[in-house]
């Protein structure tokens, strides 16, 4: 209590900002490009995210038109892709440079920075009631260093030589060799040039959201009164803060081999029959770093999108959230087992099968957090009087398709299963909609739902209902049949299946799957349109509180100026889910406790 006073007291220099605007106009460029107000820089985050999400999934059309139709020719990709292209169908080498890109663009650029680095950005501050972040400045430069990292990541689309081919991992030596293939020339560079930018700007970015967090809660805001998507956002910072640094050292360490002629990874090789000097490197070092924060990535990933999911389904259930400790609870257990488990992504690399075992252990037991979530979402909305909305149809979504992806993880957790289906379409099938389709889901249920707080209008519902129902019947479409062709035993990543005796009875379903993927990629131009259509010809927000929630960004104004509050910042005095209490729809959290009222939980 008496450190959240001091935090409260502490933002009277902003507060008084905040209520004398007077005192200092804002240029165009201090507004809105080297902005320092939290909810700028979200809607920034936001749509260089989408700009990314648009080329990342355009990279998954075209080389799933290889995949579905590979003795086909597309004149119109020769005009698009020149040389990449020749005679209208994809080379090999951008083939492989799109699925890279692809993985890169979607896993680092659009579910990392877009969806953390707009609803941390957005929410942290409104929802634990503060004027902005720790440091606004910091918050600025976290954007810009994500910018920087995208101009890099960008300018290798169009290098001679084209982007990095070497998958999304990168794996040594494929990597560490400029030799190697065209795709690990200076496309390669650029690679980890960028995604070192990047890792810097989500340092900046977690630190600040930690100490925000921690440090600038209004009165009465106890940990035990923050929303659940403030725990979300918290968890995520630290697994950001803790597990990014392991993947610079290892960038680090790759570009040294690359250009220092040091043995880091690589040793005992040899390249059009030559035998290279290297010695003493190991390959498996580069993934056991790449890892160490590649697993955590998936829970930096989904654990934002599980707290945006918590308070939309809530409000849109008109019922108090189901087990609010334990949701935290799971929260932190996701948190620190995500630690424990990155070698479960290598089983087939040739570790002892006994330390294997320990992952195995681990990789199930993080099943229990989640199932607990998961209990407790169908719990929040069972009997609930559910008002579907957009934003609460995808969280249903979000709720299916963590489901389904998730139980095929008790596959993959298992090493002697694993060692079946590893590097097989069954992989592919899990995490597309464990991560990447709920994340995805995630991403859309918050936009919709706080898109009224971003620019003061609705987006509208009709659009939004067919955009869902068009995204998750084509996700299931998409995915489901892959489980099918792993088991067969299809491996990803390979160019062209039609050579193969034994992967011939799939060729209708590669069809069918392409076709599947061009529709979903369009779909979302529906979201597109309704996106930036509703920012300027929206239908325009009347009441500060449209969604009748609880949580304190909706007791700022329509067009909260910067420092959100025009008077002092509201006190907390009760949790954030009083839905449906003594006869009342909702009580805000700004309410006192009435005598005798106990605190729910």
């Amino acid at each position: 209590m008496e450190h959240a006073a001091a935090a409260a007291a502490g933002t009277i220099e902003q507060s008084h900002e905040a209520t004398h605007p007077e005192h200092h106009t804002e240029s165009f460029i201090s507004k809105y490009v080297f902005s320092m107000d939290h909810k700028m820089i979200a809607k920034q985050y936001l749509i260089t995210g989408m700009i990314w999400a648009v080329i990342g999934a355009l990279f998954s059309v075209l080389f799933r038109l290889q995949l579905g139709f590979p003795d086909s020719t597309f004149p119109w990709l020769e005009t698009l892709l020149g040389h990449w292209a020749k005679g209208g169908r994809i080379s090999p080498e951008a083939y492989y440079a799109m699925v890279t890109m692809h993985g890169t663009i979607l896993i680092f650029f659009v579910l990392t920075a877009g969806l953390s680095g707009t609803f941390s950005n957005l929410l942290i501050p409104l929802q634990v009631g503060a004027r902005d972040m720790a440091s606004p400045f910091m918050n600025m430069l976290s954007y810009w260093f994500f910018f920087l990292a995208s101009i890099v990541m960008m300018s290798s689309l169009f290098v001679q030589t084209g982007p990095a081919s070497g998958g999304w991992t990168a794996y040594p030596p494929l990597s560490a060799l400029g030799d190697a293939s065209i795709g690990s020339k200076i496309g390669m560079d650029l690679w980890l040039a960028s995604l070192a930018l990047f890792v810097v700007s989500q340092l900046l970015a977690g630190i600040n959201y930690i100490s925000t967090i921690l440090n600038m809660r209004t009165k009465g805001m106890l940990m035990t009164r923050l929303p659940l998507t403030i725990w979300g956002f918290f968890f995520t910072a630290i697994l950001g803060v803790l597990s990014f640094p392991v993947l610079l050292s290892g960038f680090i360490l790759l570009l040294l081999d690359r250009h220092a002629g040091t043995s880091f990874f690589l040793s005992d090789l040899y390249v059009a029959g030559k035998v290279l000097s290297n010695e003493g490197g190991s390959a498996i070092l580069y993934q056991h770093l790449f890892w160490f924060l590649g697993h955590p990535e998936v829970y930096i990933v989904i654990l934002p999108a599980m707290g945006i999911v918590s308070e939309v389904l809530a409000i849109n259930s008109r019922k108090p959230i189901f087990g609010y400790l334990a949701m935290v609870g799971s929260l932190f257990a996701i948190a620190a087992l995500s630690f424990l488990v990155w070698a479960h992504h290598m089983f087939v690399a040739g570790i002892n099968p006994f330390l294997g075992s320990f992952f195995v252990l681990l990789t199930l037991l993080i099943a229990v957090p989640s199932a607990i979530k998961v209990f407790n979402w169908l719990t929040t909305i069972w009997r609930g009087n559910i008002r579907f909305t957009p934003a609460s149809l995808f969280c249903i979504g979000f709720v299916s398709t963590f489901i389904s992806g998730g139980l095929t993880g008790i596959w993959l957790g298992n090493s002697t299963i694993d060692i079946h289906v590893h590097d097989t379409y069954f992989v592919i099938a899990h995490f597309h909609l464990v991560m990447g389709v709920s994340a995805i889901f995630g991403m859309f249920a918050g936009i919709y739902h706080w898109f009224p707080k971003m620019y003061g209008r609705y987006m509208n519902n009709t659009i939004g209902y067919l955009h869902f129902w068009l995204t998750l019947i084509c996700a299931y479409l998409i995915f489901w049949p892959m489980h099918y062709q792993g088991l067969a035993g299809m491996p990803r990543r390979y160019y062209d299946y039609s050579n193969w005796e034994s992967f011939k009875q799939f060729i209708p379903l590669n069809h069918f799957i392409s076709i599947v993927a061009i529709v979903a990629f369009f779909a979302q131009f529906f979201f597109l349109y309704n996106f930036f259509y509703s920012i300027f010809k929206g239908r325009k927000v009347t009441t500060p509180n449209p969604w009748d929630a609880t949580t304190l960004e909706w007791s700022t104004p329509i067009h909260p100026g910067h420092g959100n509050w025009p008077g002092e910042i509201p006190e907390v005095h009760r949790w954030p889910y009083d839905y449906s209490r003594d006869g009342k729809d909702f009580i805000p959290q700004t309410v006192p406790l009435s005598k005798g009222e106990l605190e729910g939980h």
